[in-house]
């Protein structure tokens, strides 16, 4: 069974392009108001700003035969029964024939801080994802095949994104693997382990820096982590649910 990746490294490109685009837009629009905040908080607050991603993932879908599923966007039917908390807004959900095929989140970190931004994303993806399966276990979503839950992080690559970070833990060591490590390395780490436990069913992290508002120039940090993985994996259980 062929699956269609539907062009995904040109859309990539698209999506990174519109995400540094509505950044600098909304930026501006909220200085240009006389807005308080005219830092990197604009941008932000602003979302939507991985929207062009959302879009690939909705052509991945459609492609691999399930051009009548519902793929919710909107806020009050992105939400989904929780097992620690009632219940959860995800960003993307693929519903067919009263099955939940895919939750998604999208996330993005832009500088100049990483440090709390970077360890808010891990507690909040590690929660989402053992809240969701303990949630599936006990039957909040039928008794369905697994969906596929994704995660995908897109991070400024810049100077304070790539530099060696030293930690302190005075009673322990810290793993190896982070020691020294800079931001991106750890978001590529989490995202291998997000998997490795099986939170996910595809965590994925690219590095972009500003100046890709020309090109939509992404960096993929490894093979197991990177777009390509993402989106087949994603395209793979889309087409498998399409032949039940």
């Amino acid at each position: 069974m062929a699956i269609d990746l539907v062009d995904y490294e040109r859309k990539a490109r698209e999506a990174v392009q519109a995400f540094w685009g509505n950044r600098e837009k909304a930026r501006q629009k909220q200085i240009e108001a006389g807005a308080i905040d005219q830092g990197e908080r604009a941008g932000v607050t602003a979302g939507k700003n991985m929207d062009g991603f959302v879009v690939l993932v909705k052509d991945i879908v459609r492609a691999n035969g399930l051009d009548h599923a519902c793929i919710h966007l909107n806020r009050s039917v992105v939400t989904l029964p929780g097992y620690f908390r009632p219940t959860k807004l995800w960003d993307t959900l693929v519903v067919n024939e009263g099955r939940l095929i895919a939750a998604l989140e999208f996330k993005s970190q832009v500088g100049p801080s990483f440090g709390n931004n970077f360890n808010n994303r891990t507690e909040e993806a590690i929660g989402t994802a053992h809240d969701l399966w303990v949630a599936y276990r006990e039957g909040a979503l039928g008794k369905h095949p697994r969906p596929f839950v994704g995660w995908m992080m897109m991070a400024e690559d810049a100077p304070e994104s790539r530099r060696p970070i030293s930690d302190r833990s005075p009673h322990f060591p810290v793993f190896k693997e982070f020691q020294g490590a800079s931001y991106l390395a750890r978001y590529n780490l989490l995202c291998q382990r997000l998997m490795q436990e099986q939170l996910y069913s595809a965590a994925s992290i690219i590095a972009s820096s500003r100046t890709a508002v020309a090109d939509g120039a992404y960096l993929e940090l490894d093979e197991m982590t990177g777009l390509k993985t993402f989106v087949t994996g994603l395209a793979g259980h889309v087409a498998t649910e399409a032949a039940r």
